[in-house]
């Protein structure tokens, strides 16, 4: 009796902005030539794209027109719902919780999927570094469910200011943005214009100039503290243009249910406080299955993307610790936790995976930096542009650098959904932008 052959079994934890373009890419190839099975886990069911997440939160995107849903982009390959709980590597199996709905019915029971090749593409958490308060006090922008928390709390923070007939109290209607990174730079801008729109709509008690305050706190002597010092100035002067109050050299010593109390002993009150500072990957990395781990609890990887203990294990994205030997003017350092690293690595690891199953000795990964940008909503984007092309850096500003911000998010959606849906899907966003409010208001 002829038994049929199994197929190469690829597992790819977290569908992220490496996970699911992974996927898709091997789905695309190896799964539809009947090479592979392709199985992708996420505990949520529906893919944002990261960097997006403080358009959410402000409310100047709309999460329905831009959200993926996993089941239906798995053309080639499986989706399977379940947050991961621990890795058998004598087994090589993956082991996933049950998952349960809001009203705590079971949904899936505990599983346990076996793999030949399993990536590890679990992304990034903000990182608190213990400081008190914060879990209780302090909002996070972590996931879509973050987001769309904190522009709820928003939009009635402003509904309760207007209807109330006392004065507003110190906190009220300020926002304190903890982490001058590019999630807390790019929320304190979209605040300025959001805040501003959803009072325009009847809320006319609140005056948006006088009661409104956004405060950004950073540790480090200037914003952006890992991006070029031009793109620091340029960005912090057009923060406080915007009456964004900003604090750098500033050290958080705790988190109060209405404010935040800084190191030197001042308190600034808020009330909303969004914690955007730190990353590291989640605490059950640590150590998970013997894998080597750092400080921040990312995998260890070898320069071809495998776990240093482990040949069948790769880890990309925020959650692998992979070293970058042009870092620091040659000093040395970690590809850095950015969209464009989780692209490349997702097509490395792509062309990486193939390769093992065609017997071909494995290739090193190199990060290749095209700069970085920021959006400041509509008020301007600023960056810094890096290569070959231009040999060395060029900083550059206003409608290009916009143009070069879109096209990041467009390259993650042609890389999911290829050229004639993104072009669809482009054109009606457009035409609903005209016929909807320009913000969110619930």
């Amino acid at each position: 009796m002829n038994h049929p052959v199994q197929r190469h079994r690829v597992v790819i934890v977290g569908g992220g902005a490496g996970g699911l373009e992974l996927a898709t890419r091997l789905g695309d190839t190896l799964g539809k030539r009947g090479m592979a099975d392709i199985t992708l886990i996420d505990m949520h069911r529906t893919h944002v794209w990261k960097p997006k997440l403080h358009e959410i939160a402000s409310g100047s995107m709309d999460m329905s027109a831009h959200e993926v849903d996993y089941l239906a982009q798995a053309h080639w390959h499986r989706f399977r719902l379940g947050e991961l709980t621990g890795i058998d590597r004598e087994r090589r199996e993956v082991h996933v919780a049950p998952y349960m709905d809001d009203e705590g019915r079971l949904v899936t029971p505990a599983r346990a999927f076996g793999y030949d090749t399993l990536v590890v593409a679990i992304g990034s958490l903000s990182n608190d570094f213990g400081t008190p308060g914060v879990r209780e006090h302090a909002l996070r922008l972590e996931s879509k469910a973050d987001a769309q928390r904190f522009h709820q709390r928003m939009v009635n923070a402003c509904i309760r200011a207007h209807a109330q007939t006392a004065p507003l109290r110190p906190e009220q209607l300020h926002v304190a943005i903890i982490g001058a990174g590019a999630t807390g730079v790019e929320l304190a801008a979209e605040l300025h214009r959001t805040t501003r729109e959803v009072v325009a709509y009847g809320l006319d008690r609140v005056d948006a100039e006088k009661d409104i305050q956004v405060s950004v706190i950073e540790a480090a002597d200037r914003v952006l503290p890992a991006l070029p010092p031009r793109m620091s100035a340029a960005t912090e002067a057009l923060l406080r243009k915007l009456g964004v109050d900003v604090h750098t050299s500033a050290k958080v010593a705790e988190v109060l249910p209405e404010g935040v109390r800084l190191a030197d002993g001042r308190t600034l009150p808020a009330e909303l406080v969004v914690w955007a500072a730190g990353v590291k990957a989640a605490d059950l990395m640590k150590d998970i299955a013997g894998l080597e781990t750092n400080r921040s609890n990312q995998l260890a990887v070898l320069p071809t993307l495998q776990t240093t203990r482990d040949a069948d294990i790769f880890a990309i994205g925020d959650c692998a610790a992979c070293d970058w030997p042009e870092a620091n003017d040659g000093k040395g350092g970690l590809v850095p936790p950015r969209a464009q690293a989780a692209h490349q690595q997702a097509s490395h690891v792509a062309a990486q995976i193939r390769r093992r199953l065609g017997g071909k000795a494995l290739k090193p990964y190199r990060y290749r930096d095209f700069g970085s940008l920021v959006s400041l909503g509509e008020f301007s984007t600023v960056g810094n542009m890096m290569g070959g092309l231009i040999g060395g850096s060029l900083m550059i500003e206003g409608l290009f650098a916009r143009l070069m911000y879109m096209s990041l998010y467009k390259m993650h959606e042609l890389a999911l959904h290829g050229v004639v849906k993104v072009s669809l899907d482009t054109l009606a966003r457009l035409i609903t932008r005209r016929t909807e409010p320009h913000v969110k208001l619930h």
